[in-house]
């Protein structure tokens, strides 16, 4: 097994030339070819995979025997040896490649995968995207705690309250700093919103159990009106660097984003929801930066972009649904 993880760290990078990428013989992975390898992408992901599963730098240094500065040095983006890599993803649940981003990153956990989206965003130029039923980045303040609220309503029976309320914690932390550097940075993002999943979320409001009184259903309509209301504002207003467009029609049962950076373009998919209903403990979100992968999401966002709704005309349509289902 040991020999197949260290060809993987030797050969994924210089497909198929071994003289690109040797360890050397104090183990680590060093760059002898013209095709880099990027030590800050594994580091991100190695912290990433860490904050999804709640351990700190210094409880993964006791953890594996190793001082604090050599798990920052991992995180700065240094030279890292292959045994301390093989060590690092027993710890955390994942595998060699996924760390050295052979092909695709699996994300069993909503807090890697969310981290993993704001490093990828510091460096997004352009993002295209499919957010359901809106994008988190687009909602107004008070959206935070409602979404608190609408998941610690939605948590597991099963689940330990002390346990699902950090991982809430986690969530919003990570999701408030996005919103934040969106808003510092202004990356052009495009996105497309479906209208029967907007419909919905007026319907059904910011809810995370159908079991809530009427009055607090009541309430929780109007809170969702306000959320579709600052998309119709924003849609009116097209500010620099936001654009949304409205589809009628069927569109995926997962969200997905394109970003285009200077290093190359990547794709993640998501199980996880953070309108009505949320959901942050099932399912299995990826990214890749495979050239098909991306190509052919691609071409699904063109298809749907073209046949949306835009500007002045997709403001008059949600402010219609707004009325039409009001509280």
């Amino acid at each position: 097994m040991r020999l197949i993880l260290q060809a993987i760290a030797l050969s994924f990078w210089s497909a198929g030339e071994a003289s690109c990428h040797n360890a050397d013989k104090e183990g680590f992975i060093r760059n002898s070819g013209p095709m880099a390898i990027r030590y800050d992408q594994i580091a991100e992901r190695l912290r990433a995979y860490r904050v999804g599963k709640g351990l700190s730098s210094e409880e993964v240094a006791l953890r594996l025997g190793l001082s604090r500065a050599a798990v920052y040095r991992m995180e700065k983006g240094e030279l890292i040896k292959i045994e301390t890599l093989e060590r690092v993803s027993e710890l955390l649940g994942v595998s060699l490649a996924s760390l050295l981003d052979a092909g695709v990153e699996y994300h069993s956990n909503a807090v890697s995968f969310l981290e993993r989206m704001r490093q990828i965003e510091l460096t997004s130029e352009r993002v295209l995207a499919h957010y359901e039923p809106i994008s988190f980045l687009m909602t107004t303040d008070a959206y935070n705690e409602h979404l608190r609220q609408m998941l610690m309503e939605a948590m597991p029976a099963t689940a330990s309250r002390a346990e699902f309320k950090r991982q809430v914690d986690d969530v919003l932390r990570i999701l408030s700093e996005r919103k934040s550097l969106v808003r510092q940075r202004q990356p052009n993002i495009a996105s497309v919103i479906g209208l029967v999943e907007i419909e919905r979320f007026l319907r059904l409001g910011l809810v995370g159990r159908l079991d809530l009184p009427p009055s607090v259903q009541k309430q929780r309509r109007q809170a969702a009106a306000i959320e579709v209301e600052r998309i119709a504002t924003l849609m009116e207003q097209e500010p620099v660097g936001i654009q949304i467009g409205l589809v009628e029609g069927a569109l995926p049962s997962q969200t997905f984003q394109i970003f285009r950076r200077a290093e190359g373009a990547l794709v993640s998919v998501s199980p996880y929801r953070l309108g009505e209903l949320p959901n942050i403990t099932s399912g299995v979100a990826t990214v890749t930066g495979a050239a098909e992968a991306v190509a052919l999401h691609e071409t699904m966002f063109r298809e749907l972009w073209d046949q949306s709704v835009r500007g002045n005309a997709g403001t008059a349509i949600l402010r219609r649904l707004i009325r039409k289902t009001g509280p």
